[in-house]
């Protein structure tokens, strides 16, 4: 079936339903989410991220697309490729643009290749031939495919991409009742503090609502954008998403939207930006208005757990980094990126770089992995809970 490959700018010409069909159960994929991002200014005008879909369509309509975009720096893709560029500058040649096939700033893994038939090769290599065709017109030093699926992965391994291995900490919903029946999997010690972190929230007097999108009233709004941008000001940067992306998407897509917001009084003073599709639960922003003893690791973790559970959802996904997951029930998952760089000199160095990257991440997991609070054996060791 004959495929017809196009560039665009804007997902303004994209019919939303049709775009949906291929973006299938992610949030981050979905057309309302990758426009609220152009109309809210976060991509494109004078930002780094510069839209570049590339569609696929044959006699039945849309067949495929990748989410592209031309990067002028490396900041919101949580796959950190600083001293490449680094090394490309020193040696007298520009790493950027580049081209990077992500969702901006959403460290999320999922499809790529967004594909009306799942594993169409043909119209996936007719988008990857697209997007190096994109590279090789614009200059672009490199092709970057971020977070992607296992089919992305294998697709891209056979077209002379490096692969690139890094982890996260998930939680996994082992059929679990409530969160009691999660933490009788604790050993003993871990299920006190637990306890005791939760218990020190509820003492404060600290309670939680669990909201969609549409459920917010705009004064909550203004309260949970705040807090959010005070987690970035608070590091001296300037927040990722700005008030209209957030508004945009409650009004657009709320079901995919939770807020758990935690209030003192009845006025709001922290929340958690999540969102959710069949299986998954993304807990993706945080911020407080002040310090509260544990209120982030019960905002973030337990209450999303508590979620999850009562939803029957899989999984809960917090994003990336932090340690302090591990004792709280999230364990090491591996997560990936695959990459092509123009100049074979730097594609083979940085080939040799991943390869050692890899045993260092293996390694990393199964350390890190000794922590989780779980029991390593069937034995009672049951005490008394504090």
């Amino acid at each position: 079936m004959l495929v017809q490959v196009e560039r665009l700018t804007t997902l303004r010409a994209i019919d939303a339903a049709a775009w949906n069909t291929l973006a299938g159960d992610s949030p981050f994929l979905k057309h309302e989410f990758l426009h609220a991002l152009e109309q809210s200014g976060c991509v494109g005008g004078a930002t780094t991220w510069q839209p570049c879909y590339i569609v696929a369509r044959d006699e039945r309509g849309l067949a495929g697309a990748l989410p592209l975009f031309i990067k002028y720096d490396s900041l919101g893709e949580f796959v950190f490729d600083w001293s490449w560029a680094d090394a490309y500058e020193r040696a007298g040649r520009n790493y950027y643009p580049k081209l990077v096939c992500a969702v901006p700033f959403t460290p999320a893994t999922g499809r790529r290749f967004l594909l009306r038939d799942a594993e169409d090769t043909n119209v996936a290599q007719s988008l990857l031939d697209a997007a190096r065709a994109t590279a090789d017109e614009i200059g672009a030093s490199s092709l970057h495919v971020l977070f992607p699926s296992e089919f992305d992965r294998r697709l891209l391994a056979g077209c002379d991409f490096l692969t690139r291995k890094d982890c996260q900490f998930h939680w996994a919903n082992d059929g679990y009742k409530s969160f009691d029946d999660f933490l009788t999997r604790f050993s003993s010690h871990k299920r006190t503090k637990t306890k005791r972190e939760r218990r020190r929230v509820a003492e404060a007097g600290i309670v939680f609502q669990h909201l969609r999108g549409n459920e917010l009233t705009p004064a909550d709004w203004d309260a949970v954008f705040k807090f959010y941008a005070r987690t970035f000001w608070w590091r001296c940067r300037e927040p990722l998403f700005n008030r209209d992306f957030f508004a945009a998407i409650a009004a657009t897509m709320p079901d995919d939207l939770l807020i758990v917001l935690a209030r003192h009084q009845n006025a709001p003073i922290a929340a958690a930006i999540c969102f959710r599709s069949s299986t998954t639960l993304y807990v993706r922003h945080w911020g407080s208005a002040s310090e509260y003893h544990s209120l982030h690791f019960e905002t973030c973790y337990y209450q999303g757990i508590d979620y999850c559970i009562r939803e029957g959802l899989e999984r809960c996904d917090p994003g990336t980094q932090g340690e302090h997951k591990v004792e709280r029930g999230f364990v090491p998952q591996p997560t990936w990126s695959c990459h092509w760089l123009r100049d074979q000199d730097f594609h083979r160095a940085v080939g040799s770089f991943l390869a050692r990257g890899t045993r260092h991440v293996d390694a990393y997991m199964d350390k890190i992995g000794e922590h989780a609070p779980y029991r390593q054996s069937s034995r009672d060791d049951s005490v008394v809970d504090a």
